[in-house]
């Protein structure tokens, strides 16, 4: 069983943000696209750019990397270009209003 841990309150987070959050050293982004949450590593697999930052497609569930354009899955963390270009994604589940993530 996945170990969660609380990353933000939903107030924290509204629809259309995201936050960047530090787990054991570890950026990770949180991003709210209307009303579901979901996690990635904050470092494009490019030149290590800021996903955090990045534009969010909500009609793909795309995030695209503020320094060059790469863009990745929400959901799976792939590109959608290269399928093997893949930063972590992680399993996101909301409970009574706390917004939680699992590393496992």
């Amino acid at each position: 069983m996945s170990d969660f841990i609380k990353v933000a309150d939903t107030t924290d987070l509204p629809p259309g943000q995201a936050i960047v959050v530090e787990i054991s050293g570890r950026p990770i982004a949180v991003f709210n696209v209307d009303g579901h949450f979901y996690a990635l590593d904050n470092t494009c697999m490019h030149r290590g750019g800021p996903l955090g930052e990045g534009f969010v497609d909500r009609n793909n569930l795309t995030v695209q990397c503020p320094w060059h354009g790469w863009l990745y899955s929400l959901a799976t963390g792939a590109s959608p270009i290269d399928p093997m270009a893949k930063v972590e994604s992680f399993e996101v589940k909301v409970v009574e209003g706390e917004v939680k993530i699992s590393l496992e």
